[in-house]
């Protein structure tokens, strides 16, 4: 009946987060018939006693906060002994632990709120985004940049609700999103690598009738021609003209803006309410015409939060973003986690050049790095050995981390990926490996308070189809068809359309898309297993197979690869050594320099339906 205080870490924290917890609680609570009682210290890292000296901005007094959740009381599967038994407490009392970061963060606040709490935090001074100017800026310089930028934007809005970003990964990119919010806009990002038709339709969907963007950059991608149509009907506002209109009256608001922000922002007309629309992103149109997604600012807290409770983000990272804020995974976990974490972040403008990223990453002293497997797999090739040597954790995400680029880079970089798994509508990340759950094949384990089931599908005997629910599911869609009609989930569960399997541990399998299987003599087959055994057979190349319609079959498979000798018997041969059947071996085999890819690094299926549609006969 007596009670203890253990600490499951067994140590103070050097991290600023949760380090390794120890089985031995959860073993002691078991055997004693306990509840475990969950307690959060928030505040003492910041006091002069701390063991993060030289990290975090110290004083004499911070403010500490003692967080109790509810008891929890766990038993164990009957008949679980010795190693096992053991696994299983520590997992369960991580997971408790985590639960308990995630429920004591604060993600009932706006972006703008969070970045105000950021500065008192870290201090106005902390210098915390950087880009390829060099030219470093702080917190306050945000502040100000945002409120100055803001009003400017606003003036030549009235009236708006969404207003289009065109913008590459830069600090203006930052500044106009966080302006945009501080004056009650919503900042739409324009995916600009699905070209003018694919921004127009976004722009319909989202009810858009302004557009944000750069002169400099519009000429640097020769986009003219993508603008003069996106222009039809509405206002293009280019940074530049507005940088050159400040003038002193501006930056004295400027300084007020900063000294008192929330009284400009009572006043500007920003939202107040954490369920409200934060950012419209737009899906990648892998599938079809892209949809505006439309997340809260509560959606985007829930998620930076709950990846930041499985992975220690510490005071001394210095985190590498090259992947574009149009993308979810760029703007969430590689943007807006890092610098609300006082983590200062580096923004890079491409992930698509490949000898320079390596090179900047080691000249900024990068320590995290995030990326797809086609980007990753890019820098490998083209870095040199030493360009990654101060790079602790490298995040991968969008597509599969296929095992050539895993071997890649433990081989030349000594460095394990860490493959993570989630969807633009989900903010994004549902699923990620990390030091301490680690499992080669998986994209790891689902993150706190993510609620889900699998459907089951006719002709699949593993697993099901992926429903998720929780605090980071989108506020609902926008489509090109119906303008402005927002379309919420049904009872907030979302449709992920991908099949997987989730084993006794809790980590994620992705069997493949369900759009990417298809019946093949009353046969599913995945499209996606089919690939996975071509790269392992044929590594040199790149390949791809899709479904097209076939009067005997149902649907033929269609292989569009690199490899410009391979013919169909030698891809027989190859397949059915690593276990394929007949019917996963394609019949038609096109021969193409390389695979088309979406900015985001996927593969673009939908050209390459319309393409093998276009050259094969049913």
């Amino acid at each position: 009946g007596r009670k203890i205080v253990i600490f499951p870490e067994g140590r103070l924290t050097v991290t600023g987060a949760l380090m390794k917890v120890y089985e031995g609680p959860g073993a002691i609570a078991q055997m004693a018939g306990a509840k475990v009682l969950p307690v959060r210290i928030e505040g003492a890292q910041y006091s002069m006693f701390s063991r993060m000296r030289g990290k975090l901005r110290l004083r004499w007094f911070p403010k500490i906060t003692l967080t109790f959740l509810p008891p929890v009381k766990f038993d164990s599967p009957a008949g679980m002994r010795g190693a096992a038994l053991r696994d299983y407490q520590a997992d369960k009392l991580y997971d408790v632990m985590t639960d308990m970061v995630f429920r004591t963060s604060n993600i009932d606040q706006t972006l703008f709120e969070a970045l105000l709490d950021a500065r008192a935090t870290h201090g106005g001074n902390h210098r915390i985004l950087e880009d390829i100017q060099r030219n470093p800026v702080s917190y306050d310089r945000l502040v100000l940049g945002s409120f100055i930028l803001g009003r400017k934007m606003a003036a030549l809005t009235p009236g708006h609700k969404n207003v289009a970003v065109l913008l590459p990964n830069a600090i203006g990119c930052f500044l106009t999103i966080f302006g945009l919010q501080a004056y009650g806009r919503v900042p739409a990002m324009l995916n600009f690598s699905t070209g003018a038709v694919n921004m127009s339709a976004a722009c319909t969907a989202a009810q858009v009738s302004a557009v944000v963007t750069s002169r400099k950059f519009i000429e640097a991608g020769q986009m003219q021609e993508d603008l003069k149509i996106l222009a039809q009907g509405r206002t293009v506002i280019y940074l530049e003209d507005l940088r050159e209109s400040v003038g002193v009256f501006d930056k004295l608001f400027g300084l007020y803006s900063r000294t008192f922000p929330a009284s400009v922002l009572r006043s500007s007309g920003a939202s107040r309410d954490p369920n409200s629309p934060a950012v419209i992103l737009f899906t990648s149109g892998s599938e079809g015409v892209p949809k505006g997604v439309v997340l809260s600012h509560r959606n985007l807290h829930a998620n930076r939060h709950q990846a930041a409770a499985r992975i220690a983000f510490a005071a001394q990272d210095i985190v590498f973003n090259a992947l574009p804020m149009f993308h979810a995974f760029g703007l969430t976990a590689a943007s807006l986690l890092p610098v609300l974490a006082g983590v200062r972040t580096f923004l890079y403008p491409s992930p698509l050049h490949y000898k320079v990223v390596p090179e900047l990453a080691y000249d900024t002293n990068a320590t995290i790095l995030f990326g797809t497997d086609t980007f990753l797999m890019g820098y490998a090739r083209n870095a040199h050995p030493y360009d990654f040597f101060n790079v602790r954790l490298v995040v991968a995400g969008a597509e599969r981390v296929k095992p050539e680029t895993r071997e890649v880079w433990m081989e030349k970089f000594g460095l394990r990926i860490l493959e993570g798994y989630g969807a633009t509508e989900c903010a994004p990340v549902l699923a990620v490996n990390t030091p301490m759950h680690y499992k080669t094949g998986t994209v790891g384990r689902l993150l706190d308070r993510i609620e889900y089931r699998l459907e089951p599908v006719e002709g699949i005997t593993e697993g099901g189809r992926l429903m998720v629910r929780g605090p980071n599911v989108m506020l609902g869609y926008l489509r090109a068809d119906t303008p402005g009609v927002l379309e919420p989930p049904p009872d907030g569960w979302y449709d992920t359309g991908d099949i997987v399997k989730i084993d006794e541990q809790g980590f994620v399998t992705i069997l493949g898309r369900a759009k990417r299987f298809c019946k093949i003599a009353g046969e599913m087959i995945s499209l996606t297993a089919i690939e996975t055994k071509l790269q392992a057979a044929f590594p040199d190349a790149a390949h791809a197979v899709v479904a097209v319609p076939d009067r005997k079959k149902g649907e033929q498979l269609v292989l569009f690869t690199t490899a410009e000798n391979l013919e169909r018997k030698q891809l027989a041969d190859g397949l059915k050594k690593d276990g394929a059947t007949e019917l996963m071996v394609p019949r038609n085999i096109l021969h193409v320099k390389e695979l088309p890819v979406l900015g985001s690094g996927k593969t673009d299926y939908v050209a390459l339906n319309r393409l093998a549609r276009e050259q094969v006969k049913e």
